[in-house]
C-alpha cells in the first residue's frame, strides 16, 4: 500500500532536545571543545572597549562563532551566513543559539570589524591561539614552509580609476574611512625610496592596487599572503597587502619573522 504524506493532524506541541539532534561526528561538535578553550578569554580581552553604559551588545563570542562557521563552510558572505546560521540547528547549536533565539544582523559584522575587534586586535589574538593549538598537537612541523597569495577583488570599479596626481580627495564623496585610513598611512610613514607611484588608484578604495593578477583581468585588488607549513598544509600566518609583488615579498619576510618569534 502506497502511503501518503498529510499534515492535517500536526502536533500541537513538540518536545525538542537540540543537543541530541547533532551527532558526535560532526565536525562543529569535534571543534566545539577546542574552540570553547580558546576562547575562553574572550570577553576579559573585549571588555576594556566596550561601554559601561547602554543596552547589552551582542555577545563577542557569538560573532566569532559565526565567523568560523563561515569559514570552516566556505560561506564568505556575511549576510549569507546570518541566513544560514538562522536555518541551520548544527550551527545554531555550535554558536549556543536556541531555536528561538534571534540572528545578529550583518552589518554588525561590519561595526565590530572597523570597531573594537580592530582595535583589540582581537582577530590577529584567535588565529595566534589556533596555530598554537597545531603546533601542540604536532601537526606544525617547522620544517618547510610554502608562501602563497590569493588576490582578492576590491569593492572599486575598475572604471573609475585616477592618475594620483589627479585623485582630490577633499571632495565630500571621498570623506569615507578607507580615505581617511589611507591619508593617515601617508602622514605617518616615510615613502620607500624605490617605489614608483602607481600608475592609477580608486578614489573609494585607494589602498587597493590596480593588478592583473586575478583572471587575468585588470581590476583594483589585495593580495591575501598565507605561510604554510607544508607537512600537513596549515596556514601559520596571514597578511594582507596591496595586489603588489613588492608589498607581497614584504608581507612574506614579516611573516617568517613573526612565526619564528612565535615558534
Amino acid at each position: 500500500m502506497m502511503g501518503r504524506q498529510t499534515g492535517e493532524q500536526s502536533q500541537l506541541f513538540y518536545l525538542f532536545n537540540l543537543e541530541r539532534r547533532i551527532p558526535g561526528h560532526h565536525l562543529l561538535r569535534r571543534m566545539n571543545p577546542i574552540v570553547t578553550r580558546l576562547l575562553a578569554g574572550l570577553r576579559g580581552q573585549l571588555e576594556g572597549f566596550y561601554s559601561e553604559i547602554g543596552r547589552p551588545s551582542i555577545d563577542p563570542e557569538l560573532m566569532l562563532r559565526m565567523l568560523i562557521v563561515g569559514y570552516c563552510y566556505g560561506i564568505r558572505s556575511e549576510r549569507k551566513l546570518c541566513e544560514e546560521v538562522e536555518l541551520h540547528l548544527a550551527y545554531r547549536w555550535f554558536c549556543r543559539l536556541d531555536l528561538d533565539d534571534k540572528i545578529p544582523d550583518h552589518s554588525t559584522f561590519s561595526v565590530n570589524r572597523h570597531g573594537r575587534f580592530r582595535e583589540s586586535d582581537i582577530f590577529r589574538q584567535t588565529f595566534e591561539a589556533i596555530v598554537r593549538a597545531c603546533m601542540d598537537a604536532g601537526l606544525v612541523q617547522g620544517e618547510g614552509f610554502a608562501v602563497d597569495a590569493s588576490v582578492i577583488e576590491a569593492d572599486a570599479s575598475r572604471y573609475r580609476g585616477v592618475k594620483p596626481e589627479e585623485a582630490d580627495w577633499s571632495a565630500p564623496e571621498h570623506q569615507t574611512r578607507a580615505v581617511a585610513e589611507f591619508l593617515g598611512a601617508l602622514d605617518d610613514g616615510e615613502p620607500e625610496a624605490n617605489r614608483k607611484p602607481p600608475k592609477v588608484m580608486s578614489l573609494s578604495d585607494p589602498c587597493s592596487a590596480w593588478t592583473a593578477k586575478a583572471n587575468k583581468r585588470v581590476q583594483f585588488g589585495y593580495g591575501l599572503n598565507y605561510l604554510i607549513d607544508i607537512r600537513y598544509a596549515v596556514i601559520v600566518d596571514v597578511e594582507a597587502t596591496p595586489a603588489r609583488t613588492y608589498d607581497e615579498v614584504a608581507a612574506a619576510k614579516k611573516m617568517i619573522v613573526r612565526t619564528e618569534e612565535r615558534a
